[in-house]
């Protein structure tokens, strides 16, 4: 639940007339909810020069922990108030809706599913404009572009690559996890690893071993596991036993004539 916390009290000097004016605020909620909506008073809240909220228990079932909040005033040398306002406001135990977020803001990485989209923000900063105009390039030029992965109307931005290098160097195949640090064998010093052709080689790889735990995932090359390429298991050297021969039984086959 999202906590209310209740408005700091202004430093005026409480209003008399307007302090006493409990009867004509309970009447004001009363005509905005009826009497039965409608109960004890909670008090008063001091918000300018001749300007004060009283507060009223609410009785319906549905808010409990709510409050009718009644501001009213009164005009320099009036000695009656005027209404200003009635509405519900939630108190300290009131049970309100959480904060709202923007769905955008919502969505989790594995939140997506088959037929889902998540459009990309226009200003996103992780990305940059590609730069690489394949308009009228020719056929053999726009293979090498799309080889070479050009031709992007946008690409990360030095930004984006940054941040996604310090998620997965800290993430659960970064050199910090557990896995990796119970084992001596690293990343790069296997042949199960494929750097990346990117700029972000120089520290990732994914894995190709279908027996490792950071298999076909993004790994840091100080990242390691026990399916190492150089992890082997020293066998020990079992003396072969002789053949047994049994010499002192025998067994009774029955064999049946041809009709040759």
């Amino acid at each position: 639940m999202t906590p209310v916390k209740a408005p700091e009290p202004v430093r005026a000097k409480p209003d008399a007339v307007c302090v006493a004016a409990v009867e004509p605020a309970r009447e004001a909620a009363i005509a905005e909810a009826g009497a039965a909506q409608v109960g004890e008073h909670l008090g008063h809240l001091v918000e300018g020069e001749r300007l004060v909220t009283h507060y009223f228990a609410s009785t319906h079932p549905g808010y409990r922990g709510w409050r009718w909040a009644v501001t009213l005033t009164r005009a320099s040398r009036a000695k009656t108030v005027t209404i200003n306002e009635v509405v519900m406001l939630p108190g300290e135990d009131a049970v309100v809706a959480p904060e709202w977020v923007p769905w955008s803001e919502r969505v989790q990485p594995g939140d997506l599913r088959p037929g889902d989209l998540f459009p990309t923000l226009p200003d996103d900063p992780r990305l940059e404009p590609g730069f690489t105009d394949t308009a009228d390039a020719p056929e053999e030029v726009l293979t090498v572009v799309e080889e070479l992965g050009l031709g992007r109307e946008r690409v990360l931005s030095p930004f984006g690559r940054e941040e996604a290098a310090e998620r997965w160097y800290a993430g659960d195949f970064g050199p910090a996890s557990a896995i990796a640090q119970a084992v001596p064998y690293k990343c790069h010093s296997c042949g199960y690893w494929i750097r990346l052709a990117d700029s972000l080689g120089q520290a990732f790889g994914v894995c190709a071993n279908e027996m490792a735990p950071g298999e076909a995932r993004v790994v840091a090359y100080d990242y390691g596991c026990g399916a190492h390429s150089d992890a082997t298991v020293e066998a020990a050297d079992h003396p072969t036993a002789e053949h047994a021969f049994d010499t002192t039984g025998y067994d009774t086959l029955e064999l049946t004539p041809s009709e040759d």
